[in-house]
């Protein structure tokens, strides 16, 4: 019975995009109201057993089907003409940030990162601007706050008053763990330079009252986290999901852009992280924290109230960066009609000011469910949705643990999935003591239990499980790359801190990027990059799970359905 019903919800989702079209087709404009109540029956048909009352990501198929309420009246942008790519609906959510395929440079190694951290840090002379779950405690990192110590020291010793500013955010209960821990390594800088360094420490508010006087330390971790992994220095941006720890500059597999010479982009990210800051724990010289005047507590005063403030602040954040790049694509647009003034084209060249024409395009996905904003979430499951036949998706995630809705657009769409995932020995939790030592385990359980519905509804050959495997290492990669029908290179990727898994979505904190290029030669990058990770893999298969080292106890089979929504 159980397998029938898994059967029947992953039949229906896939009858669920090929529906919204058909009707969709007949819809006229303008009316979203007909519109959303198609969504809200396409819901009922994918999604049976799913109860919860919440507006569904096919709704953001409604900007396709009328023109958005622009903030900025003007012709379509020039920038991205109708047909350059597809998804020029992700703009009508957050902002399109259009550059030059030149500016995206691909990282391959955890290496590479931590020079580029150090190089990037030593050149800055406006801004640094680090958003990591922690800083670790090490010798490389270590090093790193002393680059920082030195470029803030050469910034006070010129001339007038210091042009450089520093500010870090970071998770309270993971930075705060131990006795030597990120913020013992980053009050010295405090100490030393304090107009020009701020160190945030976001709470999260769903750990209050006595569940915080109960959950040791650790184990508080669970509840909710900082997770965004953003690094930009002046206007180059570095987008990841590697922390600032030894292993993520050492032997710990994960993803890195350099997004170069991208002002508006660095602006953004900015205004993210300090609009973040303003609702988090401020870390003072004496290794106290408070709260900013007048700002509500995250875990002493209302609740309902922070995520309000927090929900606001994060959301002017994206709604102005959004009014800023409507209002430069219609000046674009109207500098580059035919009509308009000749001498102003060429003062523009003169002066160096004039960009090359965009040829890729940069979207920031936001997701915090504990502030209501789940931009993110409504993206990645729209692109899944609409994948079409004989397109594949590369997906990977270092925790193996898809939200159900994740799973049935899986099961139940047509295109092709290639998902890469650690094996036990890879994962960052493989060998550790006590409970979290039994976390490998929990996953192989998970894993089984996906690779068993995908053999029970025939679909090994259009969904196939890869696991990561390198001797020495462990793997945190995350994201997906989507290659269109007859395409050898992926046009979008995503790249960022979430993992797809039920934290992603529903308790931490979580930015990613989708770049999107027609550039030939960044998609032969972001192709590499993929292959490069799936190398280093082997196909999942029946026998896969009858090995000696996947064998799982009976207890975490017991206790996986009571907690795999904390990990």
């Amino acid at each position: 019975m159980a397998a029938r019903k898994r059967k029947a919800r992953a039949m229906a989702a896939a009858g669920g995009a090929a529906l919204w079209r058909r009707l969709s087709a007949w819809l006229p404009r303008g009316r979203l109201g007909l519109a959303a109540l198609l969504g809200r029956l396409s819901d009922r048909l994918s999604r049976g057993r799913d109860r919860r009352a919440r507006r569904s990501s096919w709704l953001l198929l409604a900007p396709l089907l009328t023109p958005p309420v622009p903030v900025v009246t003007a012709p379509p942008c020039s920038l991205c003409p109708e047909g350059a790519h597809r998804f020029q609906w992700i703009r009508n959510l957050v902002p399109e940030f259009g550059i030059s395929s030149s500016h995206v440079k691909v990282l391959s190694s955890p290496a590479e990162f931590y020079e580029l951290l150090k190089v990037q840090i030593k050149a800055a002379k406006q801004r640094v601007v680090m958003a990591s779950l922690y800083l670790g405690t090490g010798l490389l990192e270590q090093e790193l706050v002393y680059c920082l110590e030195e470029t803030l020291e050469k910034s006070l010793q010129a001339k007038g008053s210091p042009d450089l500013k520093v500010s870090i955010l970071l998770d309270y209960t993971r930075g705060s763990r131990g006795r030597k821990n990120s913020r013992t390594m980053l009050i010295p800088l405090l100490q030393r330079f304090p107009e020009q360094v701020r160190v945030s420490l976001f709470h999260t508010p769903n750990l209050r009252g006595l569940l915080r006087l109960l959950i040791p330390e650790r184990f508080n971790e669970t509840i909710g986290l900082q997770h965004i992994k953003v690094y930009l220095f002046d206007d180059n941006v570095i987008v990841s999901g590697a922390n600032l720890s030894h292993l993520y500059f050492t032997n710990r597999q994960d993803r890195y852009v350099l997004l170069q010479d991208s002002p508006e982009i660095a602006d953004f990210f900015t205004e993210l992280v300090d609009a973040i800051g303003d609702v988090s724990l401020q870390l003072q010289q004496d290794d106290t924290v408070k709260m900013m005047e007048g700002m509500v507590h995250p875990y002493q005063g209302d609740k309902v109230a922070y995520c309000e403030i927090a929900n606001r602040r994060v959301m002017e954040v994206i709604n102005s960066a959004r009014t800023r790049q409507e209002r430069l694509h219609a000046k674009t647009f109207h500098s580059s009609q035919p009509g308009s003034s000749l001498l102003s084209q060429q003062g523009s060249q003169a002066s160096g000011s004039l960009k090359p024409e965009p040829d890729t395009w940069i979207y920031p996905l936001i997701q915090m469910k504990p502030f209501g904003i789940q931009i993110d979430e409504m993206v990645t499951e729209t692109l899944l949705t609409e994948a079409e036949r004989d397109a594949r998706i590369y997906l990977t995630t270092g925790y193996f643990n898809l939200t159900q809705a994740y799973m049935d657009l899986i099961l139940g769409t047509r295109a092709e999935y290639r998902i890469l995932l650690a094996s036990p020995e890879v994962n960052g939790f493989f060998g550790a003591k006590g409970v979290a030592g039994a976390i490998p385990a929990a996953y192989v359980y998970i894993e089984h239990q996906f690779y068993s519905e995908v053999c029970y509804l025939q679909q090994q050959e259009r969904v196939q499980l890869q696991e990561y495997s390198r001797a020495g290492w462990t793997f945190h990669a995350k994201g997906l790359w989507l290659y269109l029908a007859g395409s050898d290179l992926p046009c979008l990727t995503l790249i960022g801190s979430p993992n797809f898994g039920y934290r992603s979505v529903h308790r931490d904190l979580e930015a990613q990027v989708a770049i999107v290029t027609e550039n030939k030669a960044l998609q032969q990058q972001l192709h590499q990059e993929q292959e490069q990770l799936y190398l280093c893999s082997g196909v999942v298969s029946t026998s896969t799970f009858e090995q000696p080292n996947r064998y799982v106890k009976l207890w975490v089979k017991l206790v996986v359905p009571l907690i795999k929504n904390f990990f």
